[in-house]
């Protein structure tokens, strides 16, 4: 695919897009604040002269221009959503540096000095620079709150875990100890069992003694 066919399919998705309603990131730029940076963007580093010629119709010329073959892309800049383009139109050796937000221009300067394009293609893009800043700075807090959110997640799982695991072990510390008490009771038991048994056992013992001993001594006791 030549440069030629690449520039014109890149012509094509511009116009598709120009004039179509933007999402968020256009809607900001409509607020007061975005507006004003916009204004002071317009004004920077421009001649009275350039300053002018928004209103000389440079966007619908360059719509129309940008169809054709002759358009030639030179340099392109993007931060964020917002870009600069340098372009030349060889037949009248002339260039356009344009101004846009995702594709939809805003701003677009000519003129046939080199030196003065080079230059206020430097100076938007400078702008977009500034211009993303917000929009960037958003994107950066949006991913925090979805990292942060996701780290709250994990950690209610861990908790919810350790909890599980906590009434577990509350649950069989509980039977343990009921276990305990059972066995101590018992035990207890047992050993009056053991002592009243050895009691009886020692009264046994002295009888068998004493019939032993009266045996062996022939005389049976009345």
């Amino acid at each position: 695919m030549d440069r030629k066919t690449k520039l014109r399919e890149r012509a094509l998705a511009v116009c598709i897009v120009l004039g179509a309603a933007q999402g968020t990131n256009a809607e900001a730029l409509q607020n007061s604040g975005a507006s004003q940076q916009v204004e002071q963007a317009q004004t920077t580093a421009l001649t009275p002269d350039e300053n002018r010629q928004s209103a000389a119709g440079n966007v619908v010329e360059l719509q129309q221009m940008i169809h054709g073959p002759d358009l030639s892309e030179l340099r392109t800049t993007y931060n964020g959503s917002y870009g600069t383009s340098l372009l030349f139109y060889g037949k009248e050796m002339t260039y356009y540096v344009t101004l846009f937000q995702q594709k939809n221009f805003w701003r677009v300067i000519r003129t046939q000095d080199a030196t003065r394009a080079d230059l206020i293609y430097k100076d938007f893009v400078r702008q977009t620079v500034q211009l993303s800043d917000v929009e960037i700075r958003h994107t950066q807090l949006e991913a925090q709150k979805a990292f942060t959110q996701r780290m709250i997640a994990l950690s209610q799982e861990h908790a919810s875990r350790l909890q599980a695991d906590l009434d577990v072990a509350r649950q069989q510390q509980s039977i343990v100890d009921s276990q305990q008490r059972q066995k101590r009771a018992e035990a207890m038991a047992l050993a009056r069992q053991k002592a009243a048994a050895q009691d009886q056992l020692r009264a046994a013992q002295g009888q068998v003694r004493e019939l032993q001993r009266q045996l062996e001594s022939g005389l049976p006791p009345h």
